[in-house]
């Protein structure tokens, strides 16, 4: 874990979705009277549009506007990842660390935050980091070659990417949503043939139900598909669930790692991963809960070591506290 201490921030951008699954005026009025009581500098900047949050980060972390030291996202994963996009983009115009990121929950799977902080409210999170009472890391990402998008929480095709696609007429909220959506994409899905390629070796080749690349060890808020993943080791995780698996299983044999070990399911890690699909139709895949548009039979993932500062829990125990109880999972209705 790569750790190290820093003093608490002293002007913070806040980066707000107004449209996001739990976000309305109080728990905003909360954020920004968190800062009135650390008599912090803040300014607030509210998206209206795709791209917002991502132009916001990159000119806090240019110095431009303004000169901050810490980013804070109030939104869902949609959110974060715009964040994190503009975070990385971003040229500073001066020597030594930028903006260290922040996360406060307001969609609905809220994988980032779980990563970060497990379940504790983010009240007690955003106070620590105030008074510089939490750890900065430094996280590794993953870089999609076909596109040039990160990815922060990890990408998969099949099952899971399938189930956003339900998700969006599923009358539910929060987590239970995508737990739906996931069990009624399963108990209907049909296997793709596909090949996934680490660091140039086969780890899977024939009729795939899932291949999820990471990243973050959860998916869905409550589903570990990745349960040995760690965030900085320079590495990308990789579980694939071949078609030997009836599909209606996954959902709960995902649940608490239980598919590690069974047979059809195959596991790796390694700095380069090539996911594709051999029929000659486009991959269904999604990364960081979004779902990706149908254009591309192959994606080629590869790791992007500690290239992204974040706030988190001081302790290891603490950090991981995710893993064990909630993780990070996709949030499939935070529109951006």
């Amino acid at each position: 874990m790569t750790t190290f201490t820093a003093p608490p921030p002293r002007h913070a951008v806040v980066i707000a979705n107004p449209t996001a699954g739990t976000m309305d005026d109080v728990l905003l009025d909360g954020v920004l009277a968190l800062f009135a009581e650390a008599g912090k500098e803040v300014t607030l900047r509210r998206t209206r549009r795709v791209g917002d949050a991502a132009a916001a980060a990159r000119a806090a972390c240019e110095r431009r506007d303004p000169a901050a030291d810490l980013i804070v996202a109030v939104g869902g994963d949609g959110t974060v990842h715009e964040v994190i996009d503009g975070m990385t983009r971003a040229r500073p115009d001066r020597p030594g660390p930028g903006p260290a990121l922040a996360i406060v929950p307001a969609g609905t799977g809220n994988s980032g935050y779980l990563m970060l902080w497990g379940e504790r409210p983010w009240r007690e999170s955003l106070r620590d980091v105030l008074a510089g009472d939490a750890a900065r890391r430094r996280l590794d990402l993953a870089w999609v070659a076909e596109t040039g998008a990160k990815v922060f929480l990890g990408a998969c095709s099949g099952v899971i990417a399938d189930a956003l696609r339900v998700a969006r007429s599923v009358p539910l909220s929060g987590r239970a949503r995508y737990a739906r959506a996931f069990a009624e994409t399963a108990a209907a899905f049909t296997p793709y043939p596909g090949r996934v390629t680490v660091d140039g070796s086969v780890l899977h080749e024939g009729g795939t139900v899932l291949a999820n690349v990471g990243g973050g060890r959860y998916r869905g808020g409550q589903y570990q598909v990745l349960p040995r993943s760690e965030y900085d080791d320079g590495l990308l995780d990789v579980c694939v669930v071949d078609a030997s698996v009836t599909p209606s299983l996954v959902p709960e044999l995902t649940r608490n790692g239980g598919h590690l070990g069974s047979p059809g399911v195959f596991y790796g890690r390694g700095r380069r991963v090539v996911v594709e699909r051999l029929d000659g139709v486009p991959l269904c895949f999604e990364h960081d809960g979004e779902l990706q548009p149908p254009t591309l039979r192959r994606i080629t993932l590869e790791v992007l070591p500690a290239v992204l500062t974040v706030w988190g829990g001081r302790g290891a125990a603490e950090f991981s506290a995710g893993h064990s109880r909630a993780g990070a999972g996709l949030d499939a209705a935070d529109p951006v």
